[in-house]
C-alpha cells in the first residue's frame, strides 16, 4: 500500500514535466495560484471552501499579484464531500484587507479593501483606492474604483484622475488676429 504522502510525492513528480513545459509557454497558458500567509484557517462544507489567511499575505497567479494583511478566499469544491481539499477548487471570490496591493499587468492598485470576483472578471476597491495605469499614464482616484478584466476599463464613484498634460490650445498672444469678413 502506497502511503499517502509518497503518493503524494509520485503525483507531483508526474505532473512536474507538464508544469515545467507550461512555464516557459508564451500561449498565455493558465499558471497556478499560489498563496503564501503567517497564519491559515480553511472551513469546508458540501459546496464551498472558505479559507482565512492573515499576516504577510501573497497571492500569485495567472497576471495577479495580491498583497494585504488579511485574505478570505471562498472557493467551490468539487470531489467528494469528506475531503477538506479537492485539486479542482474554483475560486468565487478573494475579499482582501489591510494595505492592499494588486498588480495586474501593467496597472497597480492600492487601497484599503479589494473585492476580487474571478466569475465576473472584476475587481471592485474601497477605503482610499488609487489605480496607476502605466500604458496611459494615467493615475485613478475615487471613494470605489471598479477594475474589469479584459476591456481597460475603470470605472467608479466620485473619481479624480491624473492624466498626461495636453497641449496649450489657447490662442498665440503675438500672432496678429484676422477679423472674420462681415457677413451679408
Amino acid at each position: 500500500m502506497i502511503r499517502p504522502a509518497a503518493l503524494l510525492l509520485l503525483v507531483s513528480l508526474i505532473a512536474l514535466p507538464a508544469r515545467l513545459a507550461a512555464a516557459d509557454d508564451d500561449s498565455g497558458a493558465l499558471a497556478p495560484t499560489e498563496i503564501t500567509c503567517d497564519h491559515f484557517e480553511g472551513v469546508s462544507s458540501d459546496t464551498e471552501m472558505t479559507t482565512k489567511l492573515t499576516g504577510n499575505v501573497v497571492v500569485t497567479g495567472t497576471n495577479l499579484r495580491i498583497t494585504c494583511d488579511r485574505l478570505e478566499v471562498v472557493s467551490y469544491r468539487s470531489g467528494p464531500k469528506q475531503d477538506l481539499l479537492t485539486h479542482r477548487n474554483r475560486f468565487k471570490s478573494l475579499v482582501a484587507v489591510g494595505h492592499v496591493r494588486i498588480i495586474q499587468g501593467d496597472r497597480e492598485a492600492t487601497c484599503g479593501r479589494a473585492v476580487v470576483l474571478p466569475g465576473e472578471n472584476r475587481i471592485t476597491l474601497t477605503d482610499n483606492p488609487m489605480v496607476v495605469d502605466r500604458k496611459y499614464d494615467v493615475t485613478y482616484y475615487g471613494d470605489s474604483l471598479e477594475l474589469l478584466r479584459g476591456e481597460r476599463r475603470v470605472h467608479g464613484e466620485h473619481v479624480r484622475f491624473v492624466a498626461p498634460p495636453l497641449k496649450d490650445l489657447g490662442f498665440d498672444k503675438d500672432q496678429t488676429l484676422t477679423q472674420p469678413a462681415p457677413s451679408k
